[in-house]
């Protein structure tokens, strides 16, 4: 296990990616997970937002970096094949 990154590190990987479509798995606590799909809408310098349209109902979400670095957070983003590939990873 390497060491882990710095939340400005993170923060440039997703600054890259607005716009992008994403999958977000949280862990909420008490074995409680959600996976929801979404388009990174902005970035903030301490958060992120994730607009996401379920069910026809527009919902926006947002998680700080320092979720992503603890791993709270994963992201995975779509590349032009619909493949799935992890991204903001703390620990690269």
């Amino acid at each position: 296990m390497g060491l882990p990154r710095a939340i400005s590190d993170i923060k440039k990987d997703l600054d890259s990616l607005v716009g992008s479509r994403i999958r977000l798995k949280a862990n909420r606590g008490r074995n409680r997970i959600i996976e929801r799909e979404g388009v990174l809408e902005s970035t903030y310098p301490n958060i992120f937002v994730i607009k996401i349209d379920e069910r026809k109902v527009e919902q926006r979400v947002s998680y700080s970096y320092a979720d992503v670095l603890t791993e709270t957070v994963e992201l995975f983003v779509y590349n032009s094949e619909d493949q799935e590939i992890r991204i903001a990873r703390a620990n690269e």
